[in-house]
């Protein structure tokens, strides 16, 4: 597990969540830590280092 920060999509407060380095590719929705939306976190690891992190708001 790696902690990363990034800003949320919908309040831009920094935050940070643990990423599954051990998975090369992962998609999955994570709640913001300050303003609770769902952000869907798009995540890409190659020999154990995050390539690619991709935050964004899911559209209703």
């Amino acid at each position: 597990m790696e902690e990363q920060f990034f800003s949320c999509p919908y309040c831009w407060e920094t935050i940070s969540m643990l990423i599954d380095i051990s998975v090369e590719e992962q998609q999955y929705i994570e709640d913001c830590e300050v303003c609770c939306n769902p952000i869907q976190l798009t995540v890409s690891v190659f020999e154990g280092e995050i390539t690619r992190l991709e935050a964004e708001n899911i559209e209703q």
